[in-house]
Order: structure tokens, then sequence, then C-alpha cells
């Protein structure tokens, strides 16, 4: 009696089974196919990518429920050619704020981009972006010798000068990387240490911490040797190259 009852359960199992796959199996395809069980976290709804290419894990930095693009920007580079938002279109790049007179930060800065750009010395498909916040006195002129004192070489890091007011909007608004004027600090002025990473369609990207929230921005001024500061802050350089090699990958 017993065994017969074992395989009644048995029967009965069996036949559950089979109901939830003819029912359930196929509407599960049905989401999936209709897009209504999201793939990949990272990607926005708001930009457009290629179902079949390469997505990397950085997010994209929304503001507003927007994903945030670089602003337009027109400025004069060191070999006194117009340089444009345009002409970063198809290029993953980093973008700074800096002066050619400054004591302190800024060396430390291009140094970091120097190595930067040597390690990635084979992509064509790579740039920065360097605005000058004291334009009065970074001529073209003064931006080329800068540059070739620096060692930079890449011919897509446009050194970039041009109206005050418009590049400090751009860093403090279209980046919301810190710039000012202050007699009181050695150099006259101020800016923030930090890098910001575009991809190849002008999008801000960065990875997440580990409470899920985007970095935003990279620090550079403590370099990958360092490891860290005084203060305890840890270098990430490192950090920003593993993140342009996963842009550089992108469609």
């Amino acid at each position: 009696m017993s065994s017969k009852k074992t395989n009644y359960s048995y029967i009965g199992i069996a036949f559950i089974i089979l109901v939830f796959g003819i029912i359930f199996v196929p509407k599960i395809v049905d989401r999936i196919k209709g897009d209504d069980i999201t793939r990949t976290e990272s990607r926005s709804k708001n930009v457009a990518v290629d179902s079949e290419g390469y997505v990397s894990d950085l997010v994209f930095l929304e503001i507003n429920g927007e994903p945030k693009k670089v602003p337009s920007f027109s400025f004069i580079n060191q070999n006194g050619k117009t340089i444009t938002n345009e002409d970063y279109v198809g290029k993953v790049y980093v973008v700074e704020f800096f002066f050619t007179t400054c004591p302190t930060i800024c060396p430390r800065m291009n140094r970091n981009l120097v190595q930067i750009q040597n390690t990635f010395s084979d992509f064509k498909d790579f740039g920065v972006a360097s605005f000058t916040i004291n334009p009065d006195y970074d001529t073209q002129e003064v931006l080329k010798t800068y540059a070739d004192n620096y060692g930079i070489t890449n011919p897509n890091w446009h050194l970039m000068t041009g109206d005050k007011d418009t590049i400090y909007d751009l860093a403090n608004v279209g980046f919301n990387i810190y710039a000012g004027e202050n007699p009181n600090v050695e150099g006259g002025f101020e800016h923030s240490g930090n890098f910001a990473l575009i991809d190849k369609n002008g999008f801000i990207r960065s990875r997440q911490d580990k409470f899920g929230n985007p970095k935003i921005f990279y620090k550079g001024i403590i370099s990958e040797a360092e490891k860290e500061d005084e203060d305890g802050e840890t270098e990430e350089i490192s950090m920003l190259k593993e993140d342009i090699a996963k842009l550089l990958k992108e469609d």
C-alpha cells in the first residue's frame, strides 16, 4: 500500500512540474524578450546601447534622472587650433582643470596624466582635455612650452585656453569640478585635484563605491607609486587606468 502511495506522489509532483513549465516558462521568456527583466544595471534607460556591443559595469552620472553629458565647449589648444567637444566624440578621455604656474597640485596631477598617456600610447581613441583656469597668463605659446616640458605627446591631449568666465562655468557647472581665484592662496588660484572620465559618446562615467553610489571623480594628486598620502587617502590612478581600459572596449 505504501508503495502505491509513493508512486502516486511521484506522479503528482511530475504533473505539477509539467503544468508549471507549460504555463510559466513561456511568460518568463516573453518578459526577457520584452526587457522587463533588466540585464545590466549599469545601462541607463536614457542611453541607447547596441544590444550586441560590449558595455562595461561603469555607471552613468545622472542628474535629475538624465545621464550627465559633457557640455559644448570651444577653446584654443597649445598648437593654436580650435578644439571643441566634438573633437572628442569617439574617444575615451580624462578631464582636468589646472594652470601652468601652479606651485602645488598641478605638477603632480599632470605627471600622473603623463603616466596614463604612456600606458595607453597605442590607443588612438584615448585623449585628455586640460583646461587652464588662468587663461590671462596661459596663452597658446605658454601651454605649448608646458606640454613640451612635461612630455605630452598624445595628439588627443589638448591643453586649452580661452574666455575665463566660460572656463569657470565649464568647471563649476559643467563638470562640478571646483575652480576659483583666491589671492590668499599660493599661486592665486584654487581648484579640485580630481579627474573626470568621459566615454566615447560624451557621457561622464565612473565606478560605484561599496555602497552602490557612483564615485563620480577620480583623485588625481596621489601617484600609483605613493599608494597613499600623508592623510591616509589612497591613490586612484590605478583605478582610473582600469576604468579607461573598460571604456575603450565599449562601442
